[in-house]
């Protein structure tokens, strides 16, 4: 039985298709939910979902607070990823760089990004484009070097 909306007048809309919809809003309507709703599956969020903060004092754009891609990589040995989220390969751009080729594009190359080391300082090699997150690893003096672990990650809209 599907239930697809109750009006004032009451519950209309009632078949007994097995894969009816249980129930149906329209942007106009709204719904609001207490307590907790557990949902299973696939479902899309949209890039205006607010959540309230830990405290309760502040709302935030779910969406804009996202890490949109990041990846785990040996500079030392650039043939695969050791972990990563949206980075389709790695390139080796020689001794102690490398660039994370994405996946999906940020809308500009003006994103944020962040780059680690295990061992060494982590920097943005070359400012990358709006498809690259570009690192390079060096020693104390800049001198650029092949280290075990690199991370790199970025935030920003995609395009």
């Amino acid at each position: 039985m599907a239930l697809t909306k109750i009006g004032k007048e009451g519950i209309t809309g009632i078949s007994n298709s097995a894969d009816a919809t249980f129930l149906t809003a329209t942007s106009s309507e709204g719904v609001t939910l207490a307590g907790t709703l557990a949902v299973t599956g696939v479902h899309t969020v949209g890039n205006n979902a607010i959540y309230t903060s830990e405290g309760g004092a502040v709302t935030q754009n779910l969406v804009q607070g996202l890490c949109k891609a990041w990846c785990k990589w040996s500079l030392a040995d650039q043939s695969a990823a050791l972990d990563s989220f949206n980075v389709g390969s790695i390139t080796d751009a020689g001794t102690g760089t490398g660039t994370c080729n994405l996946t999906n594009a940020f809308s500009a190359a003006t994103f944020a990004t962040f780059h680690s080391s295990s061992q060494f300082h982590a920097w943005d090699d070359t400012g990358g484009s709006a498809s690259t997150i570009n690192l390079a690893a060096g020693n104390s003096s800049h001198s650029k070097v092949d280290t075990s672990r690199v991370h790199v990650g970025g935030f920003g809209d995609l395009a």
